[in-house]
């Protein structure tokens, strides 16, 4: 088959593709005008060979990216505070001063998406607490009361500012970044991203990480965002940014001025034993494959389950405990060593070693 016949029906599909996207006009005529070189370089040395090849390749997959951009999609908002409650209180046990300043911020924003107003002026909250107290399902929660998709964008150990802008098609490493493929994947213009662990990026690239996420975070700025890779303003309005840290140290005072914080508690003995219960251990035991009765666990042991090495401020070593409480029961089921376990006082501690 000849290559540049080939080529050429490429380059129409190309502009098919182009034509039937609903793109913005001058979008539009940007990708036809390289589209049209690509083909002028084409008709003037039709064995150009890999080199074209390799245009043409890489060309493709710019296309593809601004097509699955949603410059026109954005879900329905559920504006519906007693759901939101129940959402809460239904995902996360205790943390009622938390739960009521998010409340309070949510009916601020139900208020203004009512009247159509502009909410990219609306402060960003931003969890801050220590690890494992639940700010990202928090904010996971936040996005389901509003029956919006979630993205998360961990900051923690990102030294390279181009990880959140992208690479521009000019380097051999070109991508969009962070931002963007959000976006893509959310397939919605008005998702909530959360933008997690904000003080945990390198020193390195600190700088300028923080000065694009003040770019994300005004409003006078996020209307157009530029990625280097699509380079073409995206506008960010109606995303719903949410952030967190561990502290807030790090993050540059340019970044704080935008963010209303929430100080996220520790978790207390008996508020661990609740969470326990009610919430992690029948997730864990579904999740292993274990059935309701095949695996007991006294009440007298949860003590030595939620501090079986000392205090934790968060529940992620108390969930790791329980799971690895699972997985042995499982083992001793499949190997015909027993049909069901209780965990006592006296076997505890088997079960708590690795």
């Amino acid at each position: 088959m000849n290559v540049s016949v080939s080529f050429e029906t490429q380059i129409e599909k190309l502009e098919e593709k182009i034509k039937a996207a609903n793109l913005p006009a001058d979008l539009t005529e940007k990708l036809e005008e390289e589209l049209s070189v690509l083909h002028g370089s084409l008709k003037s040395d039709p064995s150009a060979g890999s080199g074209l090849f390799i245009n043409f390749e890489n060309f493709s997959k710019y296309i593809n990216c601004i097509l699955s951009l949603p410059f026109n999609k954005e879900t329905k908002d559920l504006l519906d505070l007693n759901s939101a409650k129940t959402i809460l209180n239904k995902n996360h046990y205790g943390l009622p001063s938390v739960k009521n300043v998010i409340l309070e911020y949510l009916s601020s924003l139900i208020l203004n998406l009512n009247s159509k107003n502009d909410v990219s002026r609306s402060p960003i909250i931003c969890l801050v607490g220590l690890v494992g107290t639940g700010k990202t399902t928090l904010a996971s929660s936040i996005a389901e009361s509003l029956g919006r998709r979630f993205e998360r964008i961990p900051l923690g150990g990102m030294g390279d500012a181009s990880t959140l802008r992208g690479k521009s098609r000019g380097m051999i490493d070109a991508e969009p970044g962070l931002v963007i493929r959000s976006l893509i994947n959310a397939q919605n213009k008005n998702c909530v991203i959360l933008l997690d662990e904000l003080d945990r990026v390198t020193d390195v690239g600190r700088k300028d990480i923080m000065g694009v996420l003040v770019e994300l975070l005004d409003p006078e700025q996020n209307k157009a965002f530029v990625d280097h890779y699509v380079d073409y303003p995206f506008n960010l309005s109606k995303v719903l940014f949410i952030a967190t840290a561990n502290n807030t140290t790090n993050i540059a005072t340019a970044v704080l001025d935008r963010l209303q914080i929430i100080q996220m508690p520790s978790y207390t003995d008996e508020e661990k034993t609740m969470i326990a219960k009610k919430y992690l251990f029948p997730k864990i035991l579904k999740e292993t494959g274990l059935k309701e009765g095949q695996l007991i666990i006294d009440d007298v042991t949860w003590p030595t389950i939620i501090r079986p090495l000392g205090f934790d401020s968060g529940i992620r070593s108390l969930q790791r405990a329980i799971e690895g409480i699972c997985r042995k029961t499982a083992r001793m089921i499949v190997e015909g060593k027993a049909q069901s376990v209780t965990i006592t006082e006296q076997n505890v501690k088997e079960f708590l070693t690795e």
